[in-house]
């Protein structure tokens, strides 16, 4: 008797523990699936949003932190003081279109500001497009007005706007993906961007050399106070990955890029 009961048992297990699985796994939508040879990414539907999750909690020189536009995956943050490095986890289908999905630290801030970071990936085997993000922000809604110098995990740089709260993002200018700009572990790469009134400049590297400024300032106008501060999504909306952002320079003022 015992033995007839025994399989359906285990089955029955199974088949819970399978269930939970299942329920515990987040089901991304088509449209958040990233682009590859047999699917392209395309915007999210029309009116789609999901509320910021914030969190009162300061971290290194940063104010608090979010996970921009509620990524089905949480996102995470420590720092060490000893390095003075910033380790991001982060899931999120993009930062782009309309609305994003990324983990961010930020400070308040009014004027003139410049920011500049290290950034390295210590997972070698992240999705191509994944990026840390230096970026401005009005608000911390998924849709804000916003400004950010980007460095992705193929090395690809650019600095891009979105002018409105609710437009889509558009590219002001890029620096091509390059093996000198692939950031890896022990192998920093560093980007900057300076705010000075309206106008915003993009600071990259060459061949890892000192940061110098590239193309023309592109404009856009906040209200202060606004956000600044680092962010990082791994392009993919249910998988986490890593970004370690460090020697991060913060500073009230223009011409401090370096």
């Amino acid at each position: 008797m015992r033995n007839t009961l025994r399989t359906p048992l285990l089955s029955f297990s199974a088949l819970a523990a399978a269930m939970l699985l299942h329920a515990a796994t987040p089901q991304a939508p088509d449209w958040a699936q990233p682009g590859s040879a047999t699917h392209q990414q395309v915007p999210p539907p029309a009116g789609f949003h999901r509320p910021t999750v914030n969190f009162d909690e300061p971290i290194g020189i940063f104010q608090g932190q979010s996970d921009v536009g509620g990524p089905l995956v949480p996102g995470s943050a420590s720092y060490d003081a000893e390095t003075g490095s910033y380790t991001i986890d982060s899931a999120g289908y993009n930062i782009w279109y309309f609305r994003d999905e990324f983990r961010y630290l930020w400070k308040r801030m009014e004027g003139d500001v410049s920011l500049a970071a290290d950034i390295e990936f210590p997972n070698p085997d992240g999705y191509g497009d994944r990026k840390v993000v230096l970026i401005f922000r009005q608000e911390l809604d998924d849709d804000a007005k916003e400004i950010m110098v980007a460095l992705h995990g193929v090395g690809l740089v650019h600095l891009a706007t979105r002018p409105d709260k609710g437009a889509d993002i558009y590219e002001n200018l890029r620096v091509e993906a390059s093996a000198s700009n692939v950031p890896a572990k022990g192998k920093p790469v560093r980007l900057g961007i300076q705010k000075k009134g309206d106008q915003f400049t993009l600071w990259a590297t060459e061949n890892g050399g000192p940061l110098k400024q590239v193309g023309k300032p592109a404009e856009l106008s906040l209200d202060g106070p606004f956000y600044v501060g680092i962010a990082f999504t791994s392009h993919l909306p249910v998988t986490s990955d890593t970004a370690v952002v460090s020697n991060v320079l913060l500073e009230n003022e223009a011409g401090k890029v370096k």
